[in-house]
């Protein structure tokens, strides 16, 4: 008996793959094999599911068992990999080894861990799973004001829905602007002053190094690295996540920033693939939910033996923060240009433009947001 094409991975990337490869071929034996609870839930969820009036139970968008019926697949949950033998094609795990004839690596990223010292620093939370957000939200009392270290895309996110949530919320980054790598100057301003109208209190060019329970128990004390000290009731880490690549690197795959892959999301080793958070391709880790729905349709071909070639069409990124709606579409790294701010009525429209003047990236704040596809239309593909 023909072994199974197994995934590796029950979130977006993973079940992506096996409901565009079911669409392809409805008989294929497919092993789904996680190591929780398997059950499907949007991860993108997590960051407003407070604003969304959401408990984690109501995010579970479907269990393992029904996931399992829906997909025709066997689903191994709760099964943890501790390697691949990849010159017998096997998984091996505590509950036995798992034979493939292909193997499809989807198991996304980990959080950053900052080297912060201090009694506390073991407390502090970060939000990468469901399981993650069910501590967090029961750790989370009324009342209460909430650290959030990192003001990249997820700590804005956590902190809009915190604060509509009635919660305090102080934002620390080193950055001089929330998202920081994304946005040029004037964008950065314009955002930091609605989150801020919205009741975010940042803390810009700040590192907190140190973390200390208080000595009634009430919370924490944190200090900074210029010798400041800040008050909270709970610690939020978002300062990023790393490519989950442990597992491919000693299996002897090539590994760069991800996993690398080529354009058929083929790992160096034959029969086994990897994309979405894990993945580096074209130099590109990319964990958002379009590459990652570009990558599972064109991977599905050629799980079905037609082989395909990933491509990624512009894609803007929608940054969920009520307070000022955001979509930004950055410029390859080290390409040639210039941003071009202009404000316009409740809103501010950045371009980057070659020195030719094609447009390569942008960003939409406010009233501007709403022109996002618009814009997709005229910008360059991501990966052509």
């Amino acid at each position: 008996m023909t072994a199974p094409i197994v995934i590796l991975g029950t979130g977006l990337a993973g079940t992506s793959v096996v409901r565009e490869l079911r669409k392809l071929n409805p008989d294929i034996p497919i092993t789904l094999v996680s190591a929780d609870h398997g059950g499907f839930y949007s991860k993108p969820m997590l960051s407003n599911a407070l604003a969304q009036n959401k408990t984690p139970a109501q995010l579970l968008v479907t269990p393992a068992e029904k996931l399992a019926e829906q997909l025709k697949v066997t689903l191994r949950a709760h099964t943890r990999v501790t390697s691949i033998d990849v010159a017998n094609n096997k998984l091996v795990t505590a509950q036995g080894d798992i034979d493939y004839s292909a193997l499809v690596l989807a198991v996304g990223a980990h959080p950053i861990r900052l080297p912060i010292q201090g009694d506390g620093a073991a407390d502090v939370l970060s939000v990468n799973s469901l399981d993650d957000y069910t501590a967090f939200r029961e750790r989370l009392q009324p009342g209460m004001d909430i650290a959030i270290l990192g003001a990249g895309l997820i700590g804005c996110e956590f902190a809009n829905d915190l604060v509509l949530a009635g919660y305090g919320v102080s934002v620390f980054d080193l950055a001089n602007q929330p998202l920081g790598r994304l946005l040029p100057p004037g964008a950065g301003a314009f955002l930091h002053q609605r989150l801020t109208d919205s009741g975010i209190d940042f803390h810009f060019s700040t590192a907190i190094s140190t973390i200390n329970k208080k000595k009634d128990g009430s919370g924490y004390l944190l200090a900074s690295n210029d010798g400041r000290e800040f008050e909270a009731d709970l610690v939020l880490s978002a300062v990023g996540l790393v490519p989950a690549t442990a597992l491919a690197k000693e299996a002897g795959l090539d590994i760069k920033r991800g996993i690398v892959v080529n354009r058929l999301l083929q790992t160096s080793v034959a029969d086994i693939y990897a994309l979405g958070d894990c993945a580096e391709v074209g130099g590109l880790v990319l964990p958002f939910v379009l590459p990652i729905m570009n990558a599972a349709r064109a991977l599905a071909k050629t799980l079905n033996g037609d082989a395909t070639e990933l491509a990624y069409p512009a894609m803007p990124v929608g940054v969920k923060t009520p307070a000022c709606p955001t979509v930004i579409s950055p410029p390859a790294m080290g390409a040639e240009g210039s941003w071009e701010e202009v404000e316009i009525d409740n809103g501010l429209r950045a371009l980057f433009k070659a020195p030719d003047g094609t447009l390569l990236g942008a960003a939409l704040l406010g009233e501007a947001a709403k022109e996002k596809q618009a814009l997709a239309a005229q910008l360059p593909p991501v990966l052509s």
